[in-house]
């Protein structure tokens, strides 16, 4: 199964998805399952994770709804204030769930380099393990440090770095973040989508060749069975269209065994979020 272990659903509001700037217009618009199911069948996709773009409970619930309705949705990471002092019980409550997959922050958008470190947010982390829930590193490379530390402290708990953390591609940034992104994937807890990629490139000019040191980085420290493709549709469509993002990946990938193609384009997706 191809699995797109990363995509985006909203119903747009100006306000509430205010961090869509100018150069964003195209996708100031609503996006549900029956766009990205013609999607799909153009790409030959046969399900994915939808992750939340907004740090509400009604967003969860908002994911877990459509999940319900369309079955090409596999799984849900969704949003709860891991800093709550009730965790446990809207843990619980979730629990029900069985395409409640995991849960995720917006950490890039936080002034604290440190904020995972918090002995709240810690606590939240926590937490997630008791009921096996993962947790999707949503970061900038200045804050790898913090989740270098975070993924230490938890070696339950599966993490896993979205959209290989966000490296400045657009300025050719790469040594810093290639080292604690090598110190990172030490850590066999942790995985790493391949997924928005080209949003930190130059959205109108970027080329694979651009890309490509990123990604040789990324496959040979967490290696094969430790990343994931991931679209970030519709985020993708400011920097081209799905088929491009697509085979960003799979043109990079046609070097490896083809179980090793399989695992990269769904297996570890099923296996990482209990698919």
């Amino acid at each position: 199964m191809i699995i797109d272990s990363h995509q985006h659903f909203w119903i747009y509001e100006a306000e509430k998805h205010a961090w869509l700037d100018d150069n964003m217009k195209i996708i100031r618009r609503d996006f549900l399952p029956e766009d990205l199911k013609l999607v799909y069948q153009t790409n030959a996709i046969d399900g994915c994770v939808a992750v939340q773009a907004d740090q509400t409970l009604a967003e969860t619930d908002f994911l877990l709804d459509l999940a319900e309705k369309n079955d090409f949705i596999k799984g849900v990471v969704g949003w709860v204030d891991l800093r709550a002092s009730t965790i446990d019980e809207v843990l619980n409550h979730y629990s029900q769930f069985s395409k409640l997959k995991g849960f995720r922050h917006v950490v890039q958008v936080e002034a604290d380099p440190n904020f995972m470190l918090r002995p709240d947010f810690e606590n939240g982390i926590a937490a997630l393990e008791k009921y096996n829930f993962t947790y999707d590193i949503l970061i900038f490379p200045h804050q790898l440090g913090a989740a270098l530390e975070l993924v230490r402290r938890f070696p339950n708990q599966k993490f896993i770095i979205d959209h290989i953390a966000k490296p400045y591609i657009k300025d050719g940034f790469y040594d810093g973040w290639a080292a604690l992104m090598k110190a990172i994937s030490e850590y066999q807890n942790v995985y790493c989508k391949l997924s928005g990629m080209t949003t930190e490139a130059d959205y109108n000019n970027w080329t694979p060749e651009q890309i490509e040191p990123y990604m040789q980085l990324v496959l040979e420290a967490f290696g094969a069975n430790r990343i994931l493709f991931g679209s970030d549709w519709p985020v993708c469509l400011v920097a081209g269209n799905y088929t491009k993002t697509k085979e960003l990946v799979t043109n990079f990938i046609a070097k490896l065994s083809s179980q090793e193609q399989a695992a990269i384009m769904g297996g570890n997706a099923m296996q990482f979020y209990n698919l």
